[in-house]
């Protein structure tokens, strides 16, 4: 009896990303490192990337790009040399991607982008703190360094973004829109939003985490805890928090604020405010749900924000959230309803109005919190990941990239440049 011949393995399109590193404590690179562990299955994910942690590789090929150290502008060039010439050498071995993936301006040859941050738009953005009439002569070189850096950065966006050989997607409907304004293009760009691991940002979870998380933090039963987190705490809006949280009772509230920036911007305004007993400056942690446990509320009345994954993560635990209309998570929000939107960042009034009713009316925070939850339960990363595969399915298909036979077409040859 003949013997069977071997199944031939399926293809599998064989997919570049390329980051300049991937975690979890990263809104960017997590958002990726979420979407590819979910994907490594279906595709071949070849990873470029300095960097890996919190990431399963067990189906995942991670090809080292090494970054020195030095000054952003510098390192960026490297990146963008290094991992052309490290693919270069790859193709030449054989490997040769049907798709490359990037979040952002990773390369000059990117087939799909996920716009995470509008870097020109930010720089326009950032002109009057950027200017050197306004800053001290001893910050002068931090800030031709950084307005060089930005502006360069914008270049590229011009002639990549206003392309339209390459497929882009944004993390919210606002990115869509300023993308259209900055660079005219046939095609609107995507929208995914952000996901969110429902299983590790649930009410459940919370009120589990919450006896030991407000003991560590020393809040008393009656405390009204306000929860901020993000590292650029003036994009943030920390000011509004504060001068809003000045106008409150300071004796029944403590504000939480995390990150790792400097606080001697605000140290005046918290002793003038009257708010030094009141806020605490804290460190990021790896479980960040920890914090929210601990919170009551989460306000984060961002001056500016692509979409903002606190906020969503506040509202999967159960917390009401307040931000604003410059912040693209604030799509996903019903105002009154499931989370409150300013429409003004820096009013600071309408914010402590808000403060005030969520603290003097527990029945409308467990109202809002529980509407939040069932919000944020339909964003998960299973669903980004799933409409990302669509996107990607769709190229692949397009490009007819994917044969019977297996392998890249003639027109992805080409376009895989190194």
């Amino acid at each position: 009896m003949p013997r069977a011949m071997p199944r031939p393995r399926p293809h599998r399109p064989r997919i570049a990303v390329l980051s300049p590193f991937l975690d979890k404590r990263h809104g960017t690179e997590r958002c990726i490192a979420e979407q590819i562990e979910r994907l490594s299955k279906i595709y071949d994910f070849h990873l470029y990337s300095s960097r890996v942690e919190d990431l399963d590789l067990s189906n995942i090929t991670w090809h080292r790009v090494w970054i020195p150290p030095g000054p952003h502008l510098f390192r960026f060039l490297w990146w963008l040399f290094a991992n052309r010439l490290h693919r270069m050498g790859d193709r030449l071995r054989g490997l040769r991607p049907d798709l490359i993936y990037s979040p952002g301006i990773n390369c000059l040859d990117a087939d799909l982008i996920v716009v995470h941050m509008l870097f020109e738009s930010f720089r326009l953005q950032m002109r009057n703190e950027l200017s050197l009439r306004r800053n001290p002569v001893r910050t002068w070189p931090l800030l031709l360094h950084r307005r060089i850096y930005y502006k360069f950065l914008g270049l590229l966006e011009s002639r990549i973004y206003s392309s339209e050989k390459v497929s882009l997607v944004a993390v919210s409907g606002k990115t869509a829109r300023e993308i259209k304004d900055l660079y005219p293009r046939k095609s609107d760009p995507a929208v995914i939003y952000h996901g969110l691991d429902t299983a590790r940002f649930s009410p459940v979870r919370r009120q589990a985490l919450r006896p030991a998380a407000r003991a560590a933090l020393n809040l008393a039963g009656d405390d009204f805890a306000i929860l901020l987190i993000g590292n650029d705490w003036k994009n943030k809006g920390l000011t509004c928090l504060l001068e809003a949280a000045g106008k409150l009772d300071k004796h029944e509230i403590r504000l939480l604020i995390v990150g790792e920036d400097s606080p001697v911007p605000y140290q005046e305004l918290i002793h003038r405010l009257g708010l030094v007993e009141q806020v605490k400056l804290l460190p990021r942690r790896p479980d960040v749900e920890f914090y929210y446990a601990a919170a009551d509320v989460y306000a984060g009345p961002s001056l500016e924000d692509t979409f903002s994954l606190p906020p969503a993560e506040a509202m999967a635990c159960g917390l009401p959230a307040i931000t604003t209309r410059a912040a693209g998570v604030s799509e996903i929000i019903h105002h009154g309803v499931d989370g409150i939107i300013l429409e003004d960042p820096t009013d600071a009034q309408t914010l402590s109005g808000w403060l005030a009713r969520l603290l003097a009316e527990p029945d409308l925070r467990d109202r809002m919190g529980k509407a939040a939850a069932q919000t944020a339960v339909q964003y998960t990363w299973e669903r980004n990941a799933e409409q990302l595969r669509e996107l990607i399915d769709g190229l692949l298909g397009r490009s007819s990239s994917v044969q019977k036979k297996g392998g890249p077409s003639k027109r992805m040859k080409g376009r895989w440049s190194g």
